[in-house]
């Protein structure tokens, strides 16, 4: 249920995918004063797609114990989904893919999440032992997300103290810091705000002496578009001369939920 959420607040609500459980990881405490140092864990997630182009998401069992990191995790990987569709790079190469994938979760409104959940300190208690515990997520740094967060917060102008209530102390600071930083700093918030999103794009050559029309009609769900559904009517259009920058068989990675080209005459 709580996949489908973030699915749904992710703006992928119709994507399809399979969330599956990964095996849980080895019991580290063996004994009260015997632990397995270092463990072969399994990653919080991972995205793949099989041969069949069906997307999977998998989650290690132990974040269902943290719900904020089973979100940011979710988040994460669904960003992955979104980012495998492009067949351009990120900046500096796919070397960077997955710091990319971290912005991309933080952009599609997980911010919150993602610092909070890079790094945290906390406090244990049991019968015959008592210590602090440190775990982390995601690929950033807790002060890379708290940039990136305080960079959403400004293009989306949304007040700082409507997130601060909801950060942990160490995000709090970071946040306020970057704030600080972006007032001084216009020219990139501009710079932002000039990228244009132009979402899927369908090219066609038009050939003059085709007598068929052809009603192209797209359903689509994206981060940055709302859903809807997209005619486009194209006279004199020959089926043979129509060039698709997207394969429309290969509908789970580009989240296309309805492609029909049919003839209306």
């Amino acid at each position: 249920m709580t996949f489908e959420q973030v699915k749904q607040l992710a703006g992928l609500k119709n994507w399809p995918v399979k969330l599956q459980a990964q095996t849980p990881d080895p019991e580290l405490k063996i004994a009260p004063t015997l632990s397995i140092k270092y463990p072969n864990s399994s990653p919080l997630g991972t995205f793949s797609v099989t041969a069949n182009q069906e997307a999977i998401i998998t989650y290690n069992p132990k974040i269902l114990a943290d719900p904020e990191q089973m979100v940011a995790t979710f988040a994460h990987e669904l960003a992955h989904y979104l980012t495998a569709s492009t067949q351009e790079p990120p900046p500096g190469g796919w070397a960077n893919w997955e710091f990319a994938t971290d912005l991309c979760a933080t952009f599609l409104g997980f911010g919150i999440f993602q610092a909070n959940a890079a790094f945290k300190l906390k406090q244990y208690s049991t019968i015959d032992a008592s210590g602090w515990q440190t775990s982390s997520g995601g690929y950033l740094s807790q002060a890379e997300h708290s940039y990136a967060l305080a960079l959403f917060l400004k293009l989306k102008a949304i007040p700082l103290e409507n997130a601060l209530s909801h950060c942990s102390t160490n995000v709090k600071g970071f946040l306020k810091q970057a704030f600080k930083e972006l007032e001084k700093n216009h020219a990139l918030i501009d710079e932002l705000k000039q990228v244009k999103y132009e979402g899927l794009k369908l090219i066609m050559q038009n050939n003059k002496t085709a007598k068929t029309n052809y009603d192209l009609s797209i359903s689509l769900s994206t981060t940055l578009v709302p859903e809807q559904t997209i005619d486009l009517h194209a006279e004199t259009l020959d089926e043979s001369d129509a060039t698709y920058a997207f394969n429309p068989n290969n509908i789970p990675e580009f989240g296309i939920t309805h492609f029909t080209p049919y003839k209306t005459n």
